[in-house]
């Protein structure tokens, strides 16, 4: 018999994508690419986050002018196509926290959300330098105030 959290577990794992932690941003990278990888039609979606929505092709009208196809006028791949780069902004932006969200959620494209939000979080990153120099900087605190706290006064 399966239990709620066993059910809770198996809702969970696969209807939403990984939540972004500003500081494990490639972890969350890697991450998204497995859950994309894993949709239906994971590929196509995954080349919309990559290089952008399909393009629209024109059509001339009988009168000269030119306008932009309709999605009813669409090859049945066309449509795909269309739907899996509707359904990437969702999935990337289903993946962010609220405060990085409020920043790019009024691009309405994958490829320059992810673009966007790859750029927020290199100036995130510490480098392997600042974090060993952050931690001697706590060990010497940490030190300074073990030894004042020790001492006869």
């Amino acid at each position: 018999m399966t239990t709620l959290a066993e059910f809770m577990i198996i809702a969970g794992a696969d209807n939403r994508p990984p939540m972004l932690e500003k500081s494990l941003y490639d972890s969350w990278k890697s991450r998204m690419k497995l859950y994309i990888g894993n949709q239906e039609n994971g590929r196509m979606i995954f080349n919309s986050v990559q290089n952008g929505p399909l393009v629209w092709h024109t059509v001339v009208e009988e009168d000269g002018t030119t306008r932009t196809k309709r999605y009813e006028e669409l090859s049945v791949a066309e449509k795909l196509q269309a739907d899996c780069d509707l359904k990437a902004t969702n999935i990337v932006l289903q993946g962010l926290p609220p405060d990085v969200y409020a920043i790019v959620n009024h691009h309405k494209v994958a490829k320059e959300i992810w673009d966007r939000v790859k750029l927020l979080m290199q100036g995130t990153k510490l480098s392997l330098q600042e974090k060993e120099c952050k931690l001697y900087d706590e060990f010497d605190k940490f030190s300074f105030v073990a030894n004042y706290n020790q001492s006869p006064s």
